[in-house]
């Protein structure tokens, strides 16, 4: 225990606790930031330097990583966060950009220096997901624990279905969700971080145009959403296999303009742009997503690309 949080208990033990703030007790555990890890929307590669979505909120020596689309492990390589100092995984919907390394990256953090628990928070669908893939590998994770002495991953991994409200709540920070807009898919969340003593981080997930997102992330420093250059859809619909791929992108996403108004109306301190839909597209410029945003919010808006880190401090 820190000598502050010592000094405020014997305060209030004695009757002094009305005198201190609320949040008094509630102090990050050194630096904290954001790195946006994957900004790409969908699930196809086009270019290394831009792969599906994966964030990591990093607290002092603990990382809570919010989606796991693919590319997410080697994001967190790169980044040089160690794999062991992940405490949970957060998955905002069960596409395959936002889940499908959630068990490699649980099991590249098992075989590299996992010594503590993981929990997984998920939609409806999390329970099968984990335990899928540990079975598809059940094989490997058997020999390593007889032949190399590894504890078994299986009773490290901590599984917790969500819906809307409370998420998680622990000495860092408090994880609450909110049901968005992204059909046919309905067990789809935004969720809200706020870092006791800190910032506060929303991510709308994907989601189409939703004004109750607004109130949800209403005062928020950092509001991370995604967004759609409706102008440029054309290029990927050329030559896809997804026939009512346009339909699909055109109900479930949120254009430019409303994620301005998105922001605006939650009078966010700063919208950080991802999930880019088209992503992969060389010929867009920061301009091209910034310019329809401009058009309803006038404050500070971070043009996102992977391996991007945010200061939260």
């Amino acid at each position: 225990m820190t000598s502050r949080r010592k000094i405020m208990q014997a305060l209030a033990a004695i009757g002094f606790a009305a005198l201190l703030p609320l949040d008094a007790g509630a102090q990050p555990n050194g630096s904290a930031k954001l790195i946006l890890m994957g900004t790409k929307g969908g699930p196809a590669v086009r270019d290394i330097t831009q792969v599906p979505s994966s964030n990591v909120i990093i607290i002092g020596q603990d990382s809570y990583v919010v989606d796991v689309g693919y590319g997410a492990t080697m994001r967190l390589v790169e980044k040089k966060v160690p794999l062991a100092s992940i405490r949970s995984i957060f998955i905002t919907h069960h596409h395959s950009d936002h889940n499908l390394e959630a068990g490699p990256l649980l099991y590249s953090t098992w075989t590299g220096q996992m010594t503590q628990p993981v929990s997984v928070y998920g939609p409806e669908g999390v329970q099968n997901l984990i335990a899928s893939s540990l079975k598809a590998h059940e094989f490997d994770l058997t020999t390593r624990m007889a032949d190399e002495g590894r504890p078994d991953l299986r009773k490290m991994v901590n599984v917790h279905k969500y819906d809307e409200g409370l998420v998680m709540e622990n000495e860092q920070m408090r994880v609450t969700a909110l049901r968005n807009l992204h059909p046919p898919i309905t067990e789809s969340y935004a969720l809200r971080f706020e870092i006791k003593g800190g910032k506060t981080i929303v991510f709308s997930g994907d989601t189409a145009y939703f004004p109750p997102l607004a109130k949800f992330a209403e005062g928020a420093d950092y509001l991370v959403h995604e967004v759609m250059y409706v102008p440029a859809l054309e290029q990927i619909i050329k030559g896809s296999n997804a026939k009512t791929l346009l339909k699909h992108l055109m109900d479930s996403h949120t254009s430019t303009e409303d994620v301005g108004r998105i922001a605006s109306a939650a009078g966010v301190k700063n919208l950080v742009l991802t999930h880019f839909v088209p992503g992969g597209i060389p010929t867009l410029t920061d301009q091209n997503w910034l310019e329809g945003v401009r058009k309803n919010f006038n404050g500070n808006v971070i043009v996102g690309h992977d391996q991007l880190e945010i200061p939260l401090q």
